[in-house]
């Protein structure tokens, strides 16, 4: 048996309310599915189970639960469990007979889960389109389901997981009826942040017309310059610093790079806020440097970010607003590498591992340098190849300069 906690969500709350079980009393869990909507004053966060077995509740919906408290037990045999005296509270939908001489009561405003938020800034879908759903909790899937209702795609493709495409349109009462996926032994389930990064890569492939344009740059001088930078700043200083800087600084000249879609409409971004990627061998990270008005700053965000990829301990600001991306490809052996456009933004500029590459001049002599690949994929609705060559060119002076 396997007790569930409810984690600390934020420094702010002392108490989160559970507005939504996503799989029921008593039935079947795997591992790393999603069980829980807790809300609290700043977003809607998912539990998911540690452990595969059966899920049994041990607070009722619609209460209020303190860090620390359990909110329930994964067993590995069905046993049954007594309900919590307070889901008598959970109220019936009223009956159009039975509404009759009632007032009109206003429409609550959905609890709409930090994911869905962040995918509702990727795929420019606004709150009135996610209060038409009329549900309760707005998840990313929901959001994704919308978005793809407009490009013609089917929302099968793009869905979070199958359990839910099946629970659509299901009344509740067959849908407990339903046997809910097991784990096949031996199988590897993804994880929350593969699976995140499995729907972007699927809304990029299906939404974005994507090119790609790479130059060559010498990038010795640049390290040397860091070295010095990392004891000017006291902070590490290496290429993903001078690239983030010098990527923002590129913001006023090339306004496009950081704008967003938005039908056949391109919206400027007022600020350069650029992601860069972490791989730390558990999934994908992108946060964002929202603060790119000096090299200190940014060393300071880069910093905290790599110690927080190594938990997955990112704050939910930490990982949204990015109007350009920067990816890192660091393993030695890497010399290209074409980068995902991240939905909502229309740029993605991949740094690869810095190569040794011996030069022959005119008259024999034979001189070493130090390079790197630089390349940008950009959206081509946008963006041209000209463009893309401007300003990779514009770049290299930024950084030289």
């Amino acid at each position: 048996m396997a007790d569930i906690h409810v984690p600390k969500l934020n420094n702010n709350d002392t108490e989160y309310q559970i507005v939504e079980w996503l799989v029921g009393n008593g039935k079947p869990v795997i591992a790393g599915e999603p069980i829980a909507v807790l809300e609290t004053s700043k977003a809607a966060d998912e539990l998911e189970a540690e452990e595969t077995g059966y899920l049994h509740h041990a607070a009722a919906l619609g209460t209020w639960i303190a860090p620390g408290a359990l909110l329930a037990r994964v067993t590995a045999e069905a046993a049954p469990q007594p309900a919590p005296a307070s889901d008598v509270l959970e109220t019936e939908p009223v009956a159009p007979e039975d509404a009759a001489g009632q007032e009109d009561v206003p429409v609550a405003e959905p609890v709409v889960t930090a994911p869905a938020r962040a995918a509702m800034e990727e795929l420019g879908v606004s709150h009135a389109e996610v209060v038409s759903l009329g549900l309760a909790v707005i998840r990313r899937s929901d959001v994704e389901a919308l978005a793809s209702r407009r490009t013609g795609q089917a929302a099968s493709d793009v869905r979070e997981d199958t359990s839910e495409d099946v629970s659509e349109g299901v009344p509740g009462d067959v849908l407990e009826d339903v046997p809910r996926p097991v784990a096949d032994a031996g199988a590897h389930r993804l994880s929350r942040v593969q699976r995140a990064v499995a729907r972007a890569v699927t809304t990029s492939h299906a939404t974005i017309p994507a090119a790609y344009t790479v130059v060559r740059f010498e990038v010795g001088p640049l390290l040397e310059r860091a070295r010095g930078l990392s004891r000017e700043v006291r902070r590490p200083v290496g290429l993903a610093e001078l690239f983030v800087q010098a990527v923002a600084a590129l913001h006023p000249a090339f306004p496009l790079f950081f704008a967003s879609v938005d039908g056949d409409l391109a919206r400027p971004a007022d600020a350069p806020r650029v992601g860069v990627t972490f791989d730390m061998g558990e999934g994908l990270y992108v946060p964002v440097v929202h603060d790119t008005g000096s090299l200190k700053a940014i060393a300071d965000a880069l910093m905290r970010y790599r110690l927080a990829a190594t938990e997955g301990d990112f704050r939910e600001r930490d990982l949204t607003g990015a109007n350009i991306a920067v990816t890192l490809h660091t393993d030695a052996d890497v010399v290209l590498a074409i980068p995902l456009i991240f939905p909502g933004t229309v740029c993605a500029l991949a740094i690869t591992s810095p190569q040794p590459e011996l030069v022959l001049a005119e008259d024999g002599t034979v001189t070493a340098r130090t390079v790197a690949n630089i390349g940008l994929a950009y959206d081509h609705r946008l963006i041209n190849g000209r463009d893309a060559a401007l300003f990779l060119a514009a770049l290299r002076m930024e950084l030289h300069a």
